[in-house]
């Protein structure tokens, strides 16, 4: 990570070097935190940033989920995101807003420990690498389960995601790229951090919503600009071994755009390549997010 000079914290503009918090911050100890990833993209007509309002909406939902009081407003996290951009200078990256407890309790009652918000921002390219976005990523199933609704899986809190982080460390340290994870019923629920598109005989599946996988921002305009292209969109519970079957199968999230999978667990996607769904999917994405589509227009938010 390439260090910006400012960060947002609580309504103030921080340098990057002090926006620090305290070694007992309830958020160390227990994960109490909530969190977004949003990018910002360089178009002819300036700096954008996808589906920001959206983002800053979940965001909230979050915090509401775990009973964090946000004082911010959407409308004010909204504007402290383009500010943010604004005073680092960046035509394009990535923002992450983070809202956690910091100082006012210790025990597993959180009560009394201070809400705080913070809005980072710097230059991010791809989160799979370039390589993965030609050609396609190698894939293994995860030996560890994506997390039962014991919590809430369509939050984004930051406690959670120790999950994704043991099945993406199996992954890469077994030579792959990226995990793919099962829920408590052995069904494909997403990625360590991206939801899953599988193509077959012409006909576009993704997990649904209720096997644990996140709401995703970048899966639902996946999902409506391939729709509009005239491709039947289902969502349906899917089991490992559609995974074999598939003809195409892709990523998509905030961090990785639209990414294809060419292998999965040692046996390659279709021919081993990127398919034309995927490549379509991931064509109008790039002209989406750059300000070059017609439609849509509203999910640009310009700083």
């Amino acid at each position: 990570m390439e260090p910006t000079k400012y960060i947002w914290f609580d309504g103030e503009m921080v340098p990057w070097a002090d926006a620090n918090v305290h070694v007992l911050s309830h958020a160390l100890h227990y994960g109490t935190g909530v969190f977004e990833g949003i990018r910002a993209y360089e178009t002819p007509d300036g700096t954008e940033v996808f589906r920001l309002t959206d983002h800053m909406a979940r965001l909230r939902h979050s915090a509401k989920a775990y009973n964090m009081k946000l004082e911010w407003s959407v409308e004010d996290l909204v504007e402290a995101a383009k500010e943010t951009l604004r005073v680092n200078g960046l035509e394009s990256g990535y923002i992450r807003p983070i809202t956690f407890l910091e100082l006012g309790a210790l025990g597993l009652n959180p009560s009394g420990a201070k809400v705080r918000t913070a809005i980072i921002t710097w230059r991010w390219g791809a989160y799979l690498g370039e390589e993965g976005v030609r050609n396609g990523i190698r894939v293994r199933v995860s030996s560890w389960r994506r997390f039962p609704n014991t919590a809430f899986p369509n939050a984004k809190a930051t406690g959670t995601y120790i999950n994704s982080i043991l099945a993406k460390m199996e992954a890469v340290e077994a030579g792959y790229d990226e995990a793919l994870m099962l829920n408590q019923d052995g069904v494909i629920s997403e990625g360590s951090g991206e939801n899953l598109f599988l193509v077959r005989n012409g006909v576009v599946h993704t997990p649904p919503i209720a096997v644990g996988c996140l709401d995703g921002l970048t899966r639902d305009a996946v999902m409506t600009l391939l729709a509009e292209e005239g491709y039947e969109i289902v969502e349906k519970v899917l089991d490992r071994s559609d995974l074999y079957y598939g003809d195409e199968v892709f990523f998509t999230g905030t961090a990785a755009e639209v990414t294809p999978v060419r292998e999965i667990d040692d046996r390659p996607v279709g021919n081993g390549k990127p398919g034309p769904v995927t490549r379509l999917a991931q064509g109008l994405y790039a002209d989406l997010v750059a300000g070059k589509l017609d439609k849509h227009r509203d999910w640009l938010e310009f700083i």
